[in-house]
């Protein structure tokens, strides 16, 4: 004869192994640590710290300016 089981324990067990397999399924795909949150972080500061840096003053347009407009027609 076979092992007397119970049904109830068997079906529950099978329940969180399941929901402990989904759970371990969306922390790959959806977790991140705080390391890697923070290095992502950082890495946009420099990001808008370099964007910052390249832009012209309100003064430096002048240099810019390629136009012939000054120019006289020879």
């Amino acid at each position: 004869m076979g092992e007397v089981i119970n049904l109830n324990k068997f079906r529950k067990a099978k329940e969180r192994a399941q929901k402990a397999g989904n759970a371990a399924q969306n922390r790959l795909t959806h977790g991140r640590s705080a390391a890697e949150k923070a290095q992502a972080k950082a890495q946009r500061d420099k990001q808008q710290r370099d964007l910052d840096n390249k832009r012209l003053l309100e003064g430096d347009d002048a240099m810019l300016d390629d136009s012939d407009d000054d120019k006289q027609p020879a």
